[in-house]
């Protein structure tokens, strides 16, 4: 399988994943080309466009040649210097690499990761929160995230690539979209009436069973087991942490549980002020679920042999 078709499929599956509904993600696509069509030629020049063909700017090439044939992955929650040069040892032994894959984004990607936040506000608004509410709410800490993004070094690792000439490629919204809408469904499915019951179903997957052997499995954080779950809220994609602000909204719109990768402070102590239970899943083991069953999809139309590495555990799992 080409590099490109690894990465187009990528993105196929997270449209057709994305928690918003594909008729949503095409309507903004068919913004952004209003929006293209409107720039002048000089405009025109320094835009970016993959941006017209699919909404999540964390999901980039970020070096290689899209045609080249890929048949084995060196895949990675984080790949950075270490796994790099960890892909070239594996190299200098006999091991072939044709790509190094990253969940979380790096390079380019990484430097506008925050703008597929604005999903978030849609993803709200299923929840009963008012759209425009939702927007108001989200839009400060949009521009939050962009400052922090704004002065790192987000070529490093890039550079790094093309220096030991290993392909690299990170897909991260799309493979979020894999998990927050497989575990909606099982959640939807399943019922849970108790906060307990909810933790139960996170264990039956083994990214979360092999996490809590490593002491970073599914937690209850706020709240008690024994609580009743109501409404689930499974908060697993659109780049990073929304609004604090919005727990006291969700409280109001019915949602009693959220089933999320980690919590901040700040966002902890809105959620428990607006009595919302809270289990943290696990930012790793979420992770490797969202990647793994984009690897199911992938791995549909060809085998591929996927080394994994930095936090990534590879389990197959059912259609």
């Amino acid at each position: 399988m080409k590099l490109k078709e690894i990465y187009r499929l990528a993105v196929e599956r997270g449209m057709a994943n994305d928690p918003r509904g594909k008729r949503e993600v095409e309507k903004e696509l068919k913004r952004r080309r209003k929006g293209y069509d409107r720039l002048s030629q000089e405009e025109k020049g320094d835009f970016d466009l993959e941006k017209l063909s699919h909404p999540y700017t964390d999901t980039r090439i970020l070096y290689g040649d899209p045609n080249k044939e890929i048949k084995t992955i060196l895949a990675g929650i984080d790949i950075g210097e270490g796994e790099l040069l960890l892909g070239d040892r594996l190299r200098q032994k006999g091991e072939k690499i044709d790509l190094a894959l990253s969940h979380h984004p790096a390079g380019r990607a990484y430097a506008s990761f925050y703008e597929v936040m604005g999903m978030q506000a849609q993803i709200l608004s299923q929840y009963g929160i008012p759209i425009n509410v939702a927007e108001d709410l989200l839009e400060p800490r949009i521009k939050e995230v962009e400052r922090k993004v704004l002065p790192v070094n987000h070529m490093r690792v890039v550079d790094m690539a093309r220096l030991l000439d290993i392909p690299f490629l990170c897909i991260h919204t799309p493979a979020d979209n894999m998990v927050a809408s497989y575990l909606k469904r099982v959640m939807d499915r399943k019922k849970p009436d108790t906060v307990e019951e909810v933790l139960e179903i996170l264990k039956e997957f083994p990214e979360y069973e092999e996490s809590n052997k490593n002491n970073a499995g599914p937690k209850v954080i706020i709240g008690k087991k024994e609580r009743s779950a109501g409404k689930v809220f499974v908060d697993m994609t659109g780049g990073t942490e929304g609004s604090e602000k919005i727990f006291e909204k969700l409280s109001t719109a019915g949602v009693g549980t959220i089933v999320g990768m980690h919590i901040s402070e700040k966002h902890y102590q809105e959620a428990e002020k607006h009595h919302i239970n809270v289990i943290v899943a696990g930012h790793m083991a979420s992770d490797t679920l969202g990647l793994n069953l984009l690897f199911d999809e992938i791995e549909r139309k060809e085998k591929l042999t996927i080394i994994p590495c930095s936090g990534f555990r590879r389990y197959r799992h059912k259609k």
